[in-house]
């Protein structure tokens, strides 16, 4: 395989919403260690890339066009003439390079300032992870930052620099959630997602198919009440509106980067020309707070010895559970299901016999150390997070004149300039990855494999790094790495193989399943 020369060490960046899935057990906590084998050497290590100073200093091609008409030409192009894949590949070819100047979504209207420096190889992205370089203020959502009145008034964690008192304080009281409920996790992602599985098995039944999507959705949020708060959904006021509520109120806040399939012009003008009244979705809100003040007493009464308000902390907590844990439990796993179950039979038998082995060994239950000896479904997690991860655009903005460097290049990014980073070409990179555009399930078992993990890049940051209060990595990613690891192991333990229909949705593939064959 082609591993690309490591570059300097990284910091971590923010990132954009639902990978956010955003909040990661700190490795003081609890690890989740990377895929590991039987070897009696040691993996040398890395050598530091001494190529920067061979490389070709170039000038950023690209331009930003006309005020107004530049923004609004890039726009329909990522939309709807081009789509997003297409409009950074033709862009790819047009300058011959993988730095380049373009607008990037609103513009116009809503974002101050639509113009991006995007770094689309996996070379030059990292730099949107080192803090040292790039500023993180307000740039969770890119080019404009949705209206504080969706987060009862506050600035909250995602969006906050790690140079400001507040972040650090937020991000303990994340590590201190999450070490506090470590040991429900497993237990209460059985139960949650035993209920899916018997959703889907008697939509199967009256159908002869089942919507994977809704589903999830309930199990997901069902999850994250009942082991980070010890609280049953389903047994308070909100009863089963938790996933509505929350669909309402992310779309208030992102609509200006997503397109729901109407009507072209209708679409954009409805959706990327002016922000949507906050006051339509207070109510809704309201009842989301209401159940995270009710049933976060513990971790509220802890943030008084972070320094942080009941108030401003549990809307950090309804932010990082409902935004970022329970999106990036929206789209991971759908998206996950599907490159498994697109990848067929032969896999199925591998994940279903390794899994049910190690559970086997472990007196039948699933336990840390069990899913330890799953290489192949471990390998197949990283694979997903790599092929398609849940968060895909990144921002940082310059905080110095910089050289930024490409495989092809170096080049010259001023101070103030904007950043821009779309995740999935510098995880598909060719000149890192092998057949980087294919799912290959044990792309990351054994040595070789191994190395690889420092260019998974889904938490803001290299699967080989832990979050910290100084960066900006997913306080969430070891969490987020074990609840997928949890899916995959409950999925085969029950089922030996699935068929899907694939669709699309406004956020991930939307998932029909078409057949199930029950272990």
């Amino acid at each position: 395989m082609a591993v690309a020369t490591a570059t300097a060490t990284l910091s971590s960046s923010s990132s954009l919403p639902f990978h956010s899935l955003h909040q990661q057990f700190p490795s003081k906590y609890f690890t989740v260690r990377p895929i590991t084998v039987s070897l009696s050497e040691k993996i040398p290590a890395v050598t530091q890339s001494s190529e920067f100073t061979k490389l070709p200093i170039r000038t950023i091609p690209g331009d930003y066009g006309l005020p107004l008409i530049g923004p609004w030409k890039d726009r329909q192009d990522y939309f709807y003439n081009q789509g997003k894949e297409e409009f950074f590949r033709s862009r790819i070819q047009k300058y011959k390079s993988t730095v380049f100047k373009t607008n990037m979504p609103p513009g116009n209207f809503i974002s101050s300032n639509p113009n991006v420096v995007v770094l689309l190889d996996g070379k030059s992205f990292p730099t949107l992870f080192d803090v040292s370089k790039v500023e993180k203020k307000d740039l969770f959502t890119g080019t404009f930052m949705p209206s504080t009145e969706l987060t009862g008034g506050y600035r909250v964690l995602s969006y906050l620099d790690p140079s400001e008192p507040t972040h650090e304080k937020l991000k303990k009281l994340l590590f201190f959630l999450l070490s506090s409920r470590r040991d429900y996790i497993i237990p209460q992602f059985h139960e949650s997602y035993t209920e899916l599985f018997k959703t889907l098995e008697k939509e199967m039944e009256k159908n002869g198919k089942a919507d994977l999507n809704s589903a999830n959705d309930q199990a997901a949020f069902n999850f994250l009440a009942r082991s980070l708060y010890g609280a049953n959904p389903v047994e308070t006021k909100l009863g089963t509106d938790g996933p509505t509520l929350i669909g309402k109120w992310v779309l208030f806040q992102l609509h200006p980067l997503l397109t729901l399939g109407l009507p072209k012009v209708l679409d954009d003008f409805l959706l990327h020309n002016f922000r949507l009244p906050p006051a339509l979705v207070k109510k809704d809100y309201q009842r989301l707070y209401d159940f995270f003040y009710e049933s976060s007493t513990a971790v509220l009464n802890e943030a008084g010895n972070f320094g942080i308000s009941r108030d401003e902390a549990c809307h950090n907590l309804l932010f990082a559970t409902c935004f970022n844990s329970f999106g990036g439990m929206k789209i991971f796993f759908p998206n996950m299901l599907k490159w498994i179950a697109r990848a067929g039979v032969e896999l199925h038998i591998r994940l279903a016999n390794e899994i049910r082995s190690a559970v086997k060994s472990a007196g039948g239950k699933i336990t840390m150390s069990a899913m330890e000896k799953m290489p192949v479904m471990k390998s197949v997690v990283y694979e997903a997070l790599r092929i398609d991860p849940p968060v895909a655009s990144q921002y940082g903005r310059a905080k110095r004149d910089l050289m930024i460097e490409s495989h092809d290049g170096v080049f010259e990014v001023k101070k103030g300039e904007m950043l821009f980073g779309y995740q999935p070409f510098a995880t598909r990179d060719p000149k890192i990855f092998d057949r980087p555009d294919e799912f290959v399930p044990d792309r990351f078992v054994g040595e070789e494999g191994e190395k690889l993990l420092k260019h998974v890049l889904w938490s803001n940051g290299p699967e080989t790094e832990s979050p910290t209060v100084e960066n900006k990595q997913c306080a969430g990613k070891d969490f987020v790495v074990l609840v997928s690891r949890l899916l995959v192991t409950e999925f085969f333990l029950r089922y030996d193989t699935l068929d899907i229909d694939v669709g699309t949705s406004p956020l991930g593939a939307k998932i029909t399943i078409t057949s199930l064959k029950r272990a």
